[in-house]
């Protein structure tokens, strides 16, 4: 059960630090938004350059951009961790997946709320992570879609029948009140942003999510 706090939360003006308020957790995970994609903008590979430089955490970089079979193997050049991209916006989704891993970093895809499951299914053995997105993607702090768990419970099944390790990351809205549940319907990674960064020690969050996730 990995937590992977995301920084859309954080104070943008003072990262390095906001990073090393979370060194608990298995990796940070950067939303980079394009204004065209999802209707936010955040920041782009620069500033991820300069993370990779000043953190010792592991960077899991979700691209919520249009075009991200050009830019995607860019953020895998510089040492993400994991580079996920939007099975809506890939051009060729099996292409990139293969570009991504072959730099060295772990391949991801994510699905928007609206998306079936079915719509990705065939892709399970070409990734390493399949993000369920469980609200619309673009901002911070809003609730759970509920009806996007069942999208978890699905990938979860297609993964056992099939012999697949892929890892099922689950983002937005995921909160202590959740968590056990989202762990309970196959989900394994969990970005939480306000649930981390509002609390008052955050690496206690983070232990006390992961708990949780543990408990189910």
């Amino acid at each position: 059960m990995k937590i992977h706090p995301s920084i859309l939360s954080a104070d943008f003006a003072n990262l390095e630090a906001e990073l090393a308020t979370i060194s608990g957790a298995d990796a940070a995970h950067l939303d980079v938004m394009d204004n065209h994609f999802v209707p936010n903008l955040t920041f782009g590979l620069p500033i991820v350059s300069r993370l990779f430089a000043v953190s010792k955490l592991p960077l899991d970089v979700h691209l919520m951009i249009e075009d991200p079979d050009r830019w995607a193997p860019s953020f895998a050049e510089v040492g993400c961790d994991s580079v996920t991209f939007h099975l809506e916006a890939a051009k060729d989704p099996i292409g990139l997946a293969r570009r991504i891993r072959d730099i060295g970093s772990k391949a991801a895809i994510a699905i928007k709320p609206n998306t079936p499951f079915s719509e990705v299914e065939q892709l399970l053995g070409e990734i390493d992570m399949l993000l369920v997105m469980t609200v619309e993607p673009g901002f911070g702090g809003q609730k759970l879609i509920p009806e996007t768990v069942s999208k978890v419970v699905a990938a979860k099944a297609a993964l056992r029948a099939n012999g697949l390790s892929v890892a099922i990351q689950v983002d937005g809205g995921v909160t202590e009140s959740n968590i056990a549940q989202l762990a309970d319907a196959g989900a394994d990674v969990f970005v939480a942003g306000s649930a981390v960064f509002n609390a008052e020690n955050r690496n206690l969050e983070i232990v006390k999510l992961r708990e949780l996730a543990h408990s189910h």
